[in-house]
């Protein structure tokens, strides 16, 4: 994974290490690394601010051994992308359900996302996840738009032994996500995980839509699903979807698949919201959650 960001963030650091510390001669080295940044799925105005952010550190700075130096550009990097990725917002998932049982109440999430992001597979990875650790899960296929997509919802239903709530296609998606929330109180049932339709993210339909869904059932969390390599168009999708609708945390699908991996910090530095998993994989396991400090240790290797 992201080999590509890897080998440029390594290129960085060797040629600043041996580089005089003054911005005339940062200027072209950055302005390499800006383009190898963008290269790898970077957004413009990402790799602007990283690019910034390590020319006002290391300006002027006085180091005499080339390890010491090394060490200093990788000090500072390793800082710039944790400001990125560490945002303010964090979310545990697991105390959050916690919290909705001592109030007898089930935590509602809404998941919205393009289709063809891997939406429908990642809800089946999270009641996967949240079943082993012991909490029950209702879902709610509140997509009756997209031809095939109730039986698609079904079958991760039934592979995983759960209750889904479903209408007829052209039915009203928030009445599903209403009766879901309804079945889920009746029956103490603790995670609702609600399906959306996931037409192109400039529907303005759509949008309507899904801010239809939430005006109804108020959810706890709105958790955007991200291809990570769909490159440059992740970061419109997500401030896109979270300019409309409104997001709470994002899910970036299809990591193991991507070589370049601009797209986790692109998405985090355009929403300001947390990447609570990773997708790495077809098997309903293949979730991770999304450590900040993990991954930056892995892209500065």
């Amino acid at each position: 994974m992201f080999e590509k960001l890897r080998e440029g963030l390594s290129g960085l650091v060797g040629k600043v290490a041996t580089t005089e510390l003054k911005a005339k001669q940062l200027r072209p080295l950055l302005q390499d690394f800006k383009m190898n940044l963008i290269e790898n799925d970077v957004a413009v105005s990402v790799a602007d601010h990283i690019c910034s952010e390590m020319k006002k550190r290391l300006d002027g700075v006085q180091v005499k051994r080339l390890e010491d130096k090394r060490e200093l550009v990788k000090k500072n990097l390793r800082e710039v992308l944790l400001e990125i990725l560490a945002t303010s917002e964090k979310i545990d998932l697991l105390e959050l359900i916690r919290e909705k049982q001592r109030v007898n109440q089930p935590l509602a999430i809404v998941f919205v996302g393009i289709n063809g992001t891997g939406k429908t597979t990642s809800i089946a990875k999270v009641a996967k996840l949240l079943t082993r650790n012991g909490f029950s899960v209702v879902l709610a296929c509140s997509d009756t738009y997209r031809a095939g997509s109730i039986e698609q919802l079904e079958e991760h239903a039934r592979r995983l032994g759960l209750r889904m709530i479903k209408h007829t296609y052209g039915a009203d998606p928030a009445a599903v996500a209403y009766d879901a929330i309804n079945h889920a109180k009746a029956h103490g049932i603790n995670v609702v995980l609600i399906d959306t339709a996931g037409r192109i993210q400039t529907d303005r339909n759509l949008m309507n839509e899904l801010a239809k869904i939430k005006r109804i059932i108020n959810p706890d969390l709105t958790i955007l699903t991200v291809d990570s390599l769909t490159g440059n168009d992740a970061v419109m999708q997500a401030e896109e979807f979270h300019k409309r609708v409104g997001i709470d945390a994002t899910i970036l699908t299809k990591v193991d698949a991507d070589v370049k991996g601009g797209s986790a910090l692109s998405v985090t530095y355009a929403t300001k919201k947390p990447i609570v998993f990773i997708g790495t994989g077809q098997k309903y396991d293949d979730l991770e959650e999304f450590n900040p400090e993990q991954f930056t240790q892995m892209i500065l290797k």
